[in-house]
């Protein structure tokens, strides 16, 4: 079994075939799916789709680009959203200096909220970090300062500092299709180094699908060209490292479930 850590049911790619996306991510062996929250005023209808499939969860959080636009978000507000009972992980948050869609020090404000939610819910957070190592790293340091904290850099395609400090602090790296580009040389020397309890996949679909599909609108079935691609590079068969992202995926994600006959 393999789990798809973070994709976007809810995006409007999918209106029109959800159910058949999810069935296509069970036959592809994907028995579990997270799928992320990236504004809070569509928490409910992200919460709606998780509802709906027993294999699905998700999140709630407010995505960097969005920091500007949303309503503004107290900590407290996520922890009591959070007590949702298909909700696994606070996020997605953190900073993008790439685009810039929101003023940085908005995204900083909001990114200390969701890490603040995430120590008093004890939910994991799920990063995003995109041109913003140095500052994503500080802001990780100084949450774990303040008490206990853990998550997932999602979607890595950063550097090795970011990821040897997510690690010390005992965050995991979620790896996404970007893994098996051929220009993704770095990410992969990454990847191959990378401790095996730390490690997930995921899509992050409808975006960034893998070879053989880039190119194509991305889905949680997707994640298995990942994963095998993963096996490769690590030496590794891709059952063992099916088994190794999945029993990592459940000691992160304590809320979710396994499904039956899959030890957590």
């Amino acid at each position: 079994m393999l789990v798809d850590s973070h994709c976007h049911l809810d995006f409007p790619d999918f209106a029109d075939e959800r159910d058949a996306v999810v069935e296509r991510a069970r036959a592809a062996g994907v028995g579990t799916l997270v799928t992320i929250c990236t504004k809070i005023s569509e928490f409910p209808a992200v919460a709606a789709i998780a509802e709906r499939y027993p294999a699905v969860y998700c999140s709630v959080g407010i995505h960097p680009h969005e920091a500007a636009h949303q309503p503004s978000t107290a900590a407290a507000d996520l922890v009591e959203r959070a007590r949702h009972s298909k909700v696994v992980g606070i996020g997605e948050t953190g900073l993008d200096f790439h685009y810039d869609h929101s003023p940085r020090e908005r995204q900083r404000e909001v990114f200390r909220a969701h890490i603040a939610a995430a120590r008093e819910s004890g939910l994991p957070l799920i990063v995003h970090s995109r041109n913003a190592d140095v500052e994503t790293a500080e802001l990780l340091r100084e949450g774990a300062a303040e008490g206990p904290l853990t998550g997932l850099i999602h979607c890595f395609s950063s550097t090795k500092y970011l990821a040897d400090i997510a690690i010390k602090i005992g965050f995991y790296i979620s790896l996404s299709g970007i893994l098996t580009f051929k220009k993704a040389t770095e990410l992969q020397a990454i990847a191959r180094e990378l401790p095996a309890d730390r490690i997930l996949v995921e899509t992050d679909a409808p975006y960034l699908a893998p070879a053989p599909h880039r190119g194509r609108r991305n889905e949680p079935a997707y994640v298995v060209h990942t994963a095998t691609f993963l096996a490769t590079l690590r030496g590794e068969t891709p059952e063992a490292v099916a088994r190794q992202t999945t029993e990592n995926f459940f000691r992160l994600f304590r809320r979710a479930r396994p499904p039956a006959g899959i030890a957590a």
